[in-house]
């Protein structure tokens, strides 16, 4: 994909951000349209998941506060799959697969980030995101928080956390995620300033 196509606009010109585009093969047995692509071509005969993606313009970014109950840990990257895995019933991902993050070109150690209640070891709240200094792109890849500690702030401070920490090296900010999540994450990132939302339809035979 050309990099002046999708800056013209990111939500728009792919479901994925821009370092993958051109790396991922759809199969055969899938097609990912945006929704009124969907609505004029129709499609039958799949099963249907559908995406938001949302984008920061990084305007008004201020470092968030963290309540004196919590803290930022350092912590191994097992960790941050065991807490990942206990956050979401549908979805997880390997130890191995989160290594595999930090061979990427968009790796930043900085922008992985864990909190924890002040004197416990147990994660209570993660995020991590990734920057595209070619396009000055940044992405937030995994943001949770266990089901017992939200709607403490928790979720909106790593997001603001991030963006705070990319605010140097992103001109613009992409998430995505599931639209029929019962979290509603939606709200989360449009509350942290995020817009601009297209819906993308995830079509597997």
């Amino acid at each position: 994909m050309d990099k002046e196509f999708y800056l013209e606009n990111p939500c728009k010109a792919s479901s994925l951000p821009f370092w993958k585009t051109n790396l991922v093969k759809i199969p055969d047995n899938m097609k990912v349209l945006l929704e009124n692509d969907l609505q004029s071509i129709g499609v039958r005969g799949y099963f249907d998941e559908r995406f938001f993606k949302l984008i920061h313009r990084m305007n008004d970014i201020e470092k968030p506060v963290l309540d004196n109950r919590y803290e930022m840990v350092c912590c191994e990257v097992s960790e941050y799959a065991k807490h990942i895995a206990g956050c979401y019933s549908d979805i997880g991902i390997s130890t191995e697969a989160l290594l595999d993050y930090q061979t990427h070109t968009v790796y930043d150690e900085n922008l992985w980030i864990a909190v924890t209640e002040h004197g416990q070891n147990t994660i209570i709240a993660s995020g991590i995101a990734e920057v595209d200094t070619g396009i000055k792109e940044g992405i937030l890849e995994w943001i949770q928080v266990s089901p017992e500690y939200r709607g403490k702030g928790l979720g909106i401070f790593i997001v603001r956390e991030l963006l705070w920490r990319m605010k140097d090296k992103a001109d613009f900010v992409m998430v995505s995620g599931k639209v029929d999540n019962p979290t509603n994450p939606r709200d989360l990132y449009k509350a942290c300033g995020f817009c601009g939302e297209e819906i993308w339809h995830v079509m597997r035979k």
